[in-house]
């Protein structure tokens, strides 16, 4: 496979999230330059974005320092998965990249891109166990060995690294 075939079929957003300079709508197109305003406004809101950009006084058009230096990290995640979307990919990866959201933003998210890469494959790779936990199938890693796999119910009975991490950050939540 070439590697230009496999970047026009995935998007890729890692924890820490890098926007270039410009303008919030040129870095949502940078996957996607024939999306117009409503597509980018579309996957904003699906990334929990669109609220914010709103409240901008350029909204999609307001400036973007490199690296977006101007925005708090859990922005500049969303705005990356925001590009992701308007990608529309075969494969979505997620690297950790829901780790600067609060635990409410985490969630609305996740309810919103269930519905939106259900004719996707999606890959997320996460350490709180609240943003995997409804995935169909978990892989449990453990000093880069496979420690279980199966569903949240399942690890939760079979695997006990998995149900150590489950409890500890169950009762930090708490």
């Amino acid at each position: 496979m070439k590697q230009s075939f496999l970047r026009e079929h995935l998007a890729y957003v890692q924890q820490k999230a890098w926007l270039f300079s410009g303008t919030i709508a040129s870095n949502l197109r940078y996957s996607n330059r024939e999306a117009d305003e409503a597509e980018l406004m579309r996957a904003a809101d699906i990334a929990q974005a669109g609220e914010f950009i709103r409240s901008l006084p350029e909204g999609l058009n307001s400036f973007v320092a490199q690296g977006g230096t101007n925005f708090s990290g859990g922005q500049k995640q969303r705005l990356s998965i925001a590009r992701a979307l308007v990608k529309k990919p075969e494969l979505y990866i997620f690297d950790d990249s829901f780790s600067a959201l609060d635990f409410k933003t985490d969630a609305a998210l996740r309810k919103a891109l269930a519905e939106e890469t259900k004719e996707a494959a999606v890959l997320i790779i996460a350490q709180r166990v609240s943003t995997i936990r409804h995935a169909e199938q978990i892989i449990v890693l453990n000093d880069g060995e496979m420690a279980g796999i199966g569903t949240h119910d399942e690890l939760i009975k079979n695997c006990p690294v998995y149900r150590e991490i489950y409890e500890s950050q169950t009762k930090e939540a708490q």
